[in-house]
């Protein structure tokens, strides 16, 4: 695939499919902000997209609670289901405070989303069981450590290639693109899917990184557009597939997969909107 050396993600935003997947979601984007209750209660709308959000990103990762069972919970220790929504549920709060710091140094901002995601570091686990010492928490895994996302089985790259792509993500986010919001938050999205560079929570951590960008891209300002939401409305399955796509490199692999996350926004605006609608109505 053919790419510019000063801004490689910039190719990707012409491949075949991406113009009008990305202009889908700048349509969807623009009515939902430009509903009327959110001219009034847009705090209200951003709460309750980090909620749904953070429901749907733990479905992924193995916890698939119903709304309200999150909503009404307040202890999130003990059994791994309740961690992982308690790790997402504190992602979902603490990626608006990370905005200004991820321009400058996204390994910082992804080490503070592992130190929150995982909370209590005596409560770091694999599959109930621990995962290794409380110094795994924040950093990026060591050869011989293990990886628990039980949704993603593609091949795991070993800790060198974790921190030779690690950094070359980080430059391109630093150095700037013209790509589209839509087309940087799938490739942050799924690089950090494929390389799994935490024990524990990498897939909450990648869906929380995207969030990232598309808030702070200006695509997303009020964060009232949870992609977690679609992702998980369209389920594990199709999920693993588009991201099959990504892994391939291939042009078509790397527009299916940017196309998904674009329906993923969408899906995510439809909640909201529905939101909007229900508050509207009176009936939330």
């Amino acid at each position: 695939m053919s790419t510019s050396a000063s801004d490689p993600l910039a190719a990707l935003g012409a491949l075949p499919g991406v113009p009008d997947a990305v202009e889908s979601v700048r349509k969807a984007v623009d009515r939902v902000y430009g509903h009327r209750v959110m001219r009034r209660r847009s705090n209200e709308i951003t709460s309750e997209a980090a909620l749904r959000g953070a429901r749907g990103s733990a479905a992924l990762s193995g916890a698939d609670w119903a709304l309200e069972e999150v909503r009404r919970r307040t202890d999130f220790g003990g059994d791994p289901e309740a961690r992982t929504v308690g790790a997402a549920l504190r992602l979902g709060a603490e990626a608006g405070q990370l905005l200004s710091i991820w321009r400058q140094s996204p390994l910082r901002v992804l080490a503070r989303l592992h130190l929150v995601a995982a909370g209590d570091p005596g409560e770091v686990r694999a599959g109930g069981a621990a995962a290794g010492p409380a110094d795994a928490v924040g950093r990026p895994r060591q050869d011989g450590e293990g990886v628990d996302e039980p949704l993603i089985r593609a091949p795991l790259p070993d800790a060198g290639e974790v921190a030779g792509r690690l950094e070359g993500l980080s430059e391109l986010i630093v150095a700037g693109t013209s790509a589209p919001a839509l087309v940087t938050a799938a490739v942050v999205h799924g690089e950090l899917l494929a390389l799994r560079p935490f024990t524990t929570y990498s897939g909450l951590v990648a869906r929380t990184a995207e969030r990232i960008v598309l808030i702070g891209s200006g695509l997303d300002p009020k964060a009232v557009c949870p992609a977690e939401v679609g992702h998980a409305e369209l389920g594990p399955e199709a999920y693993v597939t588009a991201f099959d796509g990504y892994l391939s490199g291939t042009p078509e692999g790397m527009a299916a997969w940017i196309a998904h996350c674009g329906r993923a926004v969408e899906l995510g605006v439809r909640e909201s909107t529905a939101v909007c609608e229900a508050l509207q109505r009176g009936a939330a």
